[in-house]
């Protein structure tokens, strides 16, 4: 019995590549993925030449959403967004000798995670709802009740709620 050989890795690896491309939904997030790539490598390049390549790994580079001329920085501390800051018009410069035009670049910084979480309750026991009034309650309700005169509305609505809600 002869098998059909097995396809190599590298021949399966593009052929799902090739799927991703021509796709109608993945192709585009392909796309974006491989500009965000270049991107990254590109000023990765651009810091090197201004020695700032140990700030690479805490930078998170994309496209403003209005264009593709605005570049958008975001990072982690104050500390490396002031130190951008300054160097903003060299790294626009170097970016450009590396064949990535950007007119400007907005360096924001990235909000801190959370350091606390929400645990679901321990305890099993539910908490019950209160039945009745308590004492001070049912006091002011007995106190508006001795003031109302004896044959009006309100007064049998008090002593309805009164035979009802005690404890």
């Amino acid at each position: 019995m002869n098998f059909a050989p097995k396809p190599s890795r590298k021949h399966t690896a593009h052929e799902w590549l090739d799927y991703l491309r021509e796709s109608s939904g993945l192709g585009g997030i392909l796309a974006k993925t491989e500009d965000l790539v270049r991107l990254k490598s590109t000023l990765g390049l651009a810091l090197e030449k201004l020695g700032l390549e140990h700030l690479n790994p805490k930078i998170e580079a994309g496209w403003r959403s209005g264009g593709q001329d605005e570049l958008f920085l975001l990072v982690s501390s104050a500390s490396i967004a002031s130190r951008l800051q300054q160097t903003l018009p060299s790294l626009i410069n170097e970016l450009a000798k590396l064949g990535l035009k950007c007119s400007a670049i907005k360096v924001k910084i990235k909000p801190a995670p959370a350091t606390w979480e929400v645990k679901p309750r321990t305890n099993e026991t539910l908490r019950e709802k209160p039945r009745g009034f308590n004492a001070v309650a049912k006091k002011s309700w007995e106190d508006l009740l001795g003031k109302l005169a004896p044959d009006s509305e309100l007064r049998k609505t008090v002593e309805r709620l009164l035979r009802h809600k005690t404890k």
